[in-house]
């Protein structure tokens, strides 16, 4: 099967859909609310604010990382 062939086939299938359609917009709007309104509340970005360069947050990464002690 080539590969045109296969994305026709694949487009005629989505297009026969009626409630797959339905589901697949439903996972559309959950992936939005995830990572546009959940994703800047949840989990702000530490690095940015504690560390300028790389090299400071890769240092900031390797203490934390090795202060863990291997949990």
């Amino acid at each position: 099967m080539t590969p045109a062939a296969f994305c026709r086939l694949f487009a005629e299938g989505f297009r026969k859909m009626t409630l797959g359609k339905t589901l697949w917009a439903l996972v559309a709007v959950k992936l939005v609310i995830l990572f546009c309104v959940l994703k800047p509340l949840f989990f702000r970005d530490y690095l940015g604010s504690r560390c300028a360069t790389g090299a400071e947050k890769s240092a900031f990464v390797a203490e934390s990382l090795a202060g863990r002690g291997g949990r």
